[in-house]
Order: structure tokens, then C-alpha cells, then sequence
């Protein structure tokens, strides 16, 4: 084939498009900026700075207006930074093909191709579109990325050389999958969104994004403080009024309490921990799409994870070794080298054993993958070709024997792998001797046999032998093993399928799982998270990788078929009874994925392949893996696990649970420190007392509160025990397990302790400014110690650990010396309308502060760490 003109491939471009698949536009940096304006509480603020403009209170206006451009840009820094992380990600796919244009061989870019355009295809290639083959020399593709299993398949050249007659699935390479072993000249017939990936990216655009969890409660907590702040306002001023004050007077200062009650430090503080947990996210390879998509991980109660790639290697290793009389155990996972063969637990010597030396010699000379060391890894080899044949090599390799020991053997001859056969077989010469090496199905080399060997020695292949031999294979395919025989003849003959020939023994392979992905669900379980596979594997083999990985309930499967026969209604009956869906398609996933969502679990689900990409943008919190994973499974995702590790989505649901623990913190904080400034105002007003904060002394209570402290406070260290409790329900409310009454019962007693020290100071020393510095103190010192109570929900100011944040302390003494400033600094005196304290009246106030976390630690209950644990023994048993 010459190819496409440049002529005829640019009008097919224009006709065809680019050869990309559709994605979702990208906002501008503009609308990225804009939106971070569009929550609630923001709008609230906004608001609240336009009212104090007008009514001529221009340092809250300044303050509050502050506070929202720094949410704003931190959100826009954060989003923009991943667009851009994104993009560069998408530079991971194959970006080039080699086609034939105007009669010559040439390399373009992958975008360029169009339908018709001659690619042609080696052992390594990633295929860049949809393509007929036709011609092809021992051709194998992977097509997990599609399928989900891991065994290259056969393809062959299309009959119909150039027309589209009666193309069939061995026909055709779609894009996406890779060419292990063999050549090939294809002829593109789909580019772009018309490929077989294109198609189901195309699905993904029915689906809907959805607010997560934090985003809707966050939601509805601004609601809800809108409306306390116009009846505060509302209240505050009516008492005022009914009371005989100015009108104006008393609507600023409903206003002044309103803005007061505004928890302005909210959205910044919830933006900053959440941003600050990205960036420690992304410092372990984990890469959040979504900011709020942080949380959602936090709460995940079911993990939807495929297999292949995932929680498995990707890379075929073999296991067991069985000879003509012994079997043998292989250690080493993947392309490590590290490993070496064992019998019944025990290291064994390979020089001192007669029958492995021709078995690994067979399986490194009727092979075409080669090893090399990897240079960016001393420990792991680098492989070309097939997956299965690198197996063998490294199974060798792992008894010493390699093919630069191996050199004086040339082959001679060939017959390759076929379907029909099943089987292959090449002629080595070493000197003046050929001897034929065959590999493939245990019942068809058995066939090809009658003799195999024995400590060395060729003993007769007797029926009992035979028979003993399938049985130990059907319990390595029992276990989800790949098995593959060997056979040797010396002088063959002839160049054809020989018989008589000695059987050498067998290997059993598997995908196995990854060491880290282990760790990870047992990490999971102990969270009282449940773990699910999906995959589109044989049930057995599901079900024993599943096993191996640790999964609970792994023996309990669930094949395509079987889901097919269940209505919505049946399957949302019986899907917590099985943690293994083998033989399922991108539907299967995405309806199960639905199935679990329906029952109110929060789901997450794990992919790589494009086969993934629609159940993980249907989920609550899609993770996509970025080395090997697909260019659409990464769009689709919430979070991408850069690494395409397993662990790092367990560290990523420990970042998730402590930032939502954490934003509890300091919502409990922000909020009952705002409740106490409020009630102190307006029971001050309803007792008759003078006014007992002045707008600006009011401001500075702000300032030292709402600020740093709560913003250190969002950056605490995980509890002990963080992933030995329960998932929280979707539903749970965000006050849940009484956070909301130990909020209400703390603003009371700041507001008292507040009041009391008013009246205190005001008594001993006469003087109104006096009174109003006191109290003053009193409420931004017994915040500034409730911040250290909220670092835990389980305990008091007296059992929390002190010292295990240090910004914390950091920022609780600088709000302590501002507010030490703003008392003693006589510029700042004139601003807030402060005076120095004598020694009675300031022991007074501070005695006053620390009299509410001693009060609190006796009338407050305590919610114990146990009856948490023991919620997650029950989950767990019930998995």
C-alpha cells in the first residue's frame, strides 16, 4: 500500500476532524475565576461588605471584601493549576504514528491521521486509531484498555484485503490498545470520536455532575446563616428601638452584630484546607481534579475498583512450576528480579535439580520476548514483546538461565503460535544437533508426548503419569493459573509438528495483585469500606485474584449474564451479597455503579482502562490511574492517582476523612464563637447594659478568631483511629452526633463569661472603657482556648494533645500579642477605644475566659472513640 496523498489526507481532515476524541471544553480563566463568586456564603459576604459600605462602616466592608478576593484566588490558583496539570497529563498517550503518505513511510502526529491512511504497526506500538489489518505477521495485541483482561489476543489480516467486506473482531486494531508481538500494516477506517474509545467517551456526556456531599451541606449551612443574620439584625435593632436608643444608631449596630454573625472566615478556611490537602495529595502522586471531590474520598463507603491494572500487576508472573515428578513455588511479582524457586517453603538449589535446566531452557528458546535492564530501575527488568513469553524469560532468569547463556543455539526453524494448534515450536541447532522445543496447551503437548523426564532421565509418559499431571494443571487453572506445557525432541525429523517427544514440565501464570493494592483493601476493610471488583475476567479467575488480594466475600461472584437477568429492583436487592463482577461490560459498570448509589452508598470507582471511563464519571468520586491509564478515564475523574498505585487511594480516603474532620473543627469553632459575640450583644441590649462592644472592638474579635486560629485549625494531623471508624451516611447531617449542641452550649457560655466579666470589671473599676476592654479580653481569650478543645471531638481542653500542631500554637500567640497590641500600643488604644488594665480587673477577665472550657469539660458530654470501632466490626462482618 502507497498511502494517502498529502492533498487527499488534508480534504479527509476537513471532512473527519482532527483525530482526537471529544472532549469537554475547557473554561476560560476568566469563568474558572468567576465561579469561585457563586457559593452561598460568599454571596452572603458580599452582601454583608456592600451594607457596611453604605452605612459608612468602610473597615468591615475592606475586611470582608479581603476575605472573599482570598477565597476566590486560592480556588482559582487551585483549579487553574490542575487544568493546566491535566493537560500536560493527555501528553502521556501516544502522540505519534508511522503512515505511509504520497509513497513513503513517515511519522506523524497521532491528531493528523484520517480515515484510509496506511499506519503501519511493530511489537510496542500503541495503536493511534481505529484500523483493518491488512497484512500482519504473528500478530498479538493487548486489549485490556478495552476488554479488561490482560492476555494478548490473536489478530490476523482481513480477508477482503481492502474493502470493508465481513470485518471481523480479529480483523481490526482499535486505538488504544498496544501491539505486543508481531508486525503490521493496518488501514484506518475511524478516527477520533468514531473509534471504538470515541464511542464510549461519547457516553459520559449524558451524565451529570453532581454537588458532593460537603458542597450541599456547606450549602445549606449558608441558607441557614442568612437567615439568623436577618433576624439578628432584625432583633438586635427592635430591642434597641423599644429600648428608647437613636434608630440609626441601633439598625449599625444590628448590622455590626449581623456581620458579626456572618462566619466570614468560613469559605476561606474551608478553601484553604481543602487546597492544602491537594497539595499534600499531589505530593503522593495523587492529583484532585475537583477541589471539594477531596471530602467526598473522606466519605466513601463502597470502592468499585476494576482488576486488571489496578489491584493486579498488569504483568503476568509465574507462580508454579511442575515437572515430570516435583513441583516447585516462584517468588517475585511482575518484572522484578528479585525472586527465586522454592519447594514446600524451602529455597532450592536449580543446579542440583536435573529436570529444571531443560525446562527453562525450553522456555527461553521457543520465546520472542527479550529482557534488558531497566535503566531507570536496577531491581526491575525491562521487557519487549508478548507479556506472557517475558513470564517465562524471567521465570528463567530467576534460575539463572537467560538467552546470553544460551547463544550457541541458533534457530533454524519455526512453526508458530495459531489458534487452531495451539501450540509452538522452534528448531535449535547447536554444532551438528537440532533439537525441536515446543510450548503451548497442556493437553496438546501431553498429546505430542511419550515419554517425560525424571531426575534427569527419560522414563516412559504411562496413562497414571499423564493423569497426574492434568490433575496438578487443573489445580493451577482451579487457582486462576494461565498454564502453559513444554516438550523437547531431539533430531526432529523434520520441520514439522513433532511427536514422540519428552514432556518437560509446566508453568502456571497469573496477573497477580499488586503488593501495595494488598495493603490498601486490608487498610480499607479495617475502615469499614467495602471493596468490590469489577472486571471483565473469567468468574474463576476474578474470584481467585480476589482472593489473593485479600477482598472479603471474594468467593462470592456474580457473572454479565446473571446481571443481565436481574431487574434495577433484583439487583439492588442481592449487590451487597457479592464482591466479584466478572465478565462485565462499560454498561454493567456503569448500572452497578448506579445500583450502589441508589442505596444511599457514597461510591467510588477506580479504572484505568476506557472501558472504566463512564461508571467512574458516574460515580460520587471517580479515580482515574495517570501513568497507564487512558486519556478519557482521566477526563472523567475526580482524582488521579499519578502513580497507579492502590495504596495512594487509601492515603488519599485518610486525607479525605481528616479534612472533613477538620472542617467540622473549625465550623464548631467559627460558629460558636460567633454565636457567643452574638449573644453577648444582644443579651447585653435585653439586660439594659451599655453597649458592650463598640463596632470596632467587634472587628477585632474577628480578626484574632476568625482568622489564622481557625485556619491552623483546619490543618491538624489525623486523629489516632481515623480509619478504624464507620463511613458517615450520605445522609448524616453535618451536626451529626451532637456537634450542633456542643456549639450552641459553648456560644452560651463565651456570651455569659463575656457578661459576667463586663459587669465584673465595670464594678471594680468604674469606668465604661475599662468594662468594654475587659470583656473584650474575656471573649477573645476564651475563643482562643475553645480552639484548642475543638481539636478533638472525643475530648476536652484538659486530654487533647496540645503540641501536635504547631501552627496551631503559632497562630493562637500571634492573635494573643495582636490582642495584647490593640490593649497596651496607644495608636491602636484610639482605634479601638481600649485602655490598660489593672492587675484585678485583667486577672478578672482572664478568669472569666478560662472558667468556660472548666465549665464545658463538666456539663458537655463526651462521645467515646470505642462505639465507633466497634460500628466498624459490625460493617465489617456483614461485608
Amino acid at each position: 500500500m502507497n498511502g494517502l496523498t498529502e492533498q487527499q489526507a488534508a480534504e479527509r481532515r476537513r471532512t473527519y476532524g482532527e483525530n482526537i476524541l471529544g472532549e469537554k471544553e475547557r473554561a476560560h480563566p476568566l469563568r474558572i475565576l468567576l465561579r469561585q463568586f457563586t457559593d452561598v456564603t460568599v454571596l452572603i459576604l458580599i452582601a454583608a461588605a456592600g451594607i457596611s459600605w453604605a452605612v459608612g462602616e468602610y473597615a468591615d466592608a475592606v475586611t470582608i471584601a479581603v476575605i472573599v478576593v482570598l477565597n476566590a484566588v486560592l480556588g482559582f490558583v487551585q483549579e487553574f493549576r490542575t487544568e493546566q496539570t491535566l493537560l500536560a497529563l493527555r501528553n502521556m498517550t501516544a502522540p505519534t504514528a508511522a503512515v505511509r503518505r504520497d509513497g513513503k513511510l513517515r511519522r506523524i502526529p497521532a491528531s493528523e491521521l484520517v480515515p484510509d491512511d496506511c499506519i503501519v504497526l511493530e511489537a510496542g506500538d500503541c495503536v493511534p486509531a481505529d484500523a483493518v489489518i491488512v497484512q500482519c505477521a504473528e500478530l498479538f495485541a493487548e486489549e485490556s484498555v478495552l476488554t479488561g483482561e490482560s492476555v494478548p489476543v490473536e489478530k490476523q489480516a482481513h480477508s477482503g484485503g481492502s474493502t470493508d467486506n465481513a470485518i471481523g473482531q480479529k480483523d481490526v486494531l482499535y486505538q488504544g490498545i498496544s501491539v505486543t508481538r508481531g508486525t503490521a500494516e493496518a488501514r484506518v477506517i475511524a478516527t477520533g470520536k468514531h473509534t471504538q474509545m470515541g464511542q464510549i467517551s461519547q457516553m459520559l456526556s449524558g451524565i451529570a455532575e453532581s454537588e458532593t456531599p460537603l458542597q450541599k451541606r456547606l450549602g445549606e449551612l449558608g441558607k441557614v446563616v442568612a437567615v439568623i443574620c436577618l433576624l439578628v439584625c432584625g432583633m438586635v435593632a427592635a430591642a434597641g428601638i423599644l429600648r428608647g436608643e437613636p434608630v440609626f444608631d441601633m439598625l449599625m449596630t444590628g448590622i455590626t452584630v449581623a456581620i458579626a454573625a456572618i462566619p466570614e472566615g468560613l469559605p476561606a478556611t474551608v478553601t484553604i484546607a481543602l487546597a492544602l490537602a491537594v497539595r499534600r495529595m499531589l505530593s503522593r502522586q495523587a492529583l484532585v481534579n475537583r477541589l471539594h471531590a477531596v471530602e467526598t474520598l473522606g466519605c466513601a463507603s463502597v470502592i468499585c475498583t476494576d482488576k486488571t491494572g489496578t489491584i493486579t500487576e498488569n504483568k503476568m508472573t509465574v507462580q508454579k512450576v511442575i515437572t515430570g515428578e516435583e513441583q516447585f513455588d516462584l517468588t517475585g511479582n511482575g518484572w522484578q528480579k528479585r525472586g527465586q524457586i522454592a519447594q514446600n517453603g524451602r529455597a532450592v538449589s536449580f543446579h542440583a535439580n536435573n529436570d529444571l535446566l531443560p525446562l527453562m531452557q525450553c522456555a527461553v528458546l521457543c520465546n520472542h520476548a527479550e529482557l534488558h535492564d531497566d535503566p531507570s530501575d536496577a531491581d526491575t527488568w525491562a521487557i519487549s514483546g508478548d507479556p506472557t513469553e517475558a513470564a517465562l524469560l524471567i521465570a528463567a532468569a530467576k534460575c539463572r538461565i537467560t538467552a546470553d547463556g544460551l547463544t550457541r543455539y541458533h534457530t533454524v526453524a519455526e512453526i508458530p503460535f495459531e489458534s487452531e494448534t495451539r501450540c509452538m515450536t522452534v528448531f535449535v541447532r547447536n554444532g551438528q544437533i537440532t533439537t525441536a522445543y515446543s510450548k503451548g496447551a497442556i493437553d496438546v503437548i501431553l498429546r505430542a508426548c511419550t515419554t517425560c523426564l525424571s531426575h534427569g532421565q527419560k522414563i516412559p509418559l504411562t496413562a497414571e503419569k499423564r493423569a497426574a499431571i492434568l490433575c496438578a494443571a487443573d489445580r493451577m487453572a482451579d487457582d486462576a493459573l494461565r498454564v502453559l506445557a513444554f516438550a523437547v525432541q531431539d533430531a526432529p525429523a523434520a520441520k514439522t509438528m513433532p511427536q514422540n517427544m519428552t514432556f518437560l514440565g509446566c508453568m502456571g501464570m497469573i496477573d497477580p495483585p499488586r503488593e501495595q493494592a494488598k495493603q490498601a483493601i486490608a487498610e480499607c476493610v479495617r475502615a469499614g469500606i467495602r471493596i468490590v471488583m469489577l472486571t471483565g475476567d473469567h468468574v474463576k479467575t476474578a474470584s481467585a485474584v480476589a482472593k489473593r488480594a485479600g477482598i472479603p466475600n471474594a468467593s462470592h461472584a456474580m457473572s454479565g449474564a446473571e446481571l443481565d437477568a436481574l431487574s434495577d429492583d433484583q439487583l439492588a436487592a442481592c449487590i451487597d451479597k457479592y464482591a466479584v463482577y466478572a465478565r462485565v461490560t462499560p454498561a454493567h459498570k456503569l448500572r452497578l455503579v448506579r445500583a450502589f448509589r441508589s442505596r444511599g452508598e457514597i461510591a467510588a470507582m477506580t479504572g484505568d482502562g476506557v472501558n472504566d471511563a463512564p461508571a467512574v464519571k458516574e460515580a460520587d468520586i471517580g479515580v482515574a490511574m495517570g501513568k497507564n491509564g487512558t486519556d478519557v478515564t482521566r477526563q472523567a475523574a475526580d482524582v488521579i492517582l499519578l502513580d497507579d498505585r492502590f495504596d495512594t487511594m487509601v492515603e488519599a480516603v485518610r486525607e479525605g476523612r481528616t479534612v472533613y474532620a477538620n472542617i467540622r473543627k473549625f465550623v464548631r469553632y467559627l460558629l460558636a464563637c460567633n454565636i457567643g459575640e452574638v449573644l453577648t450583644m444582644f443579651l447585653g441590649i435585653l439586660m439594659g447594659l451599655p453597649m458592650v462592644l463598640l463596632p470596632t472592638q467587634i472587628l477585632l474579635v474577628n480578626l484574632m478568631t476568625d482568622g489564622l486560629p481557625a485556619i491552623a485549625l483546619g490543618l491538624e494531623p489525623p486523629e489516632p483511629g481515623i480509619m478504624r471508624r464507620p463511613p458517615r451516611s450520605a445522609h448524616e447531617s453535618f451536626f451529626a452526633n451532637g456537634l450542633l449542641s456542643r456549639i450552641v452550649f459553648r456560644g452560651i457560655f463565651i456570651a455569659l463569661s463575656t457578661l459576667g466579666s463586663f459587669t465584673t470589671v465595670l464594678r471594680m473599676s468604674g469606668s465604661l472603657e475599662a468594662a468594654r476592654t475587659g470583656a473584650l479580653v474575656t471573649l477573645i481569650f476564651s475563643q482562643l482556648l475553645h480552639v484548642f478543645e475543638c481539636k478533638s471531638e472525643e475530648g476536652t481542653l484538659f486530654s487533647v494533645r496540645w503540641f501536635s500542631n504547631g501552627k496551631l500554637i503559632a497562630a493562637v500567640l500571634c492573635s494573643a500579642a495582636v490582642t495584647a497590641a490593640g490593649i497596651l500600643f496607644p495608636p491602636l488604644q484610639a482605634v479601638f477605644q481600649t485602655v490598660p488594665l489593672p492587675t484585678p480587673c485583667l486577672a478578672a477577665a482572664l478568669g472569666c475566659s478560662f472558667a468556660v472550657p472548666v465549665a464545658a469539660a463538666f456539663t458537655l458530654p463526651r462521645r467515646q472513640l470505642e462505639e465507633p470501632v466497634r460500628a466498624v466490626g459490625r460493617r465489617t462482618a456483614n461485608m
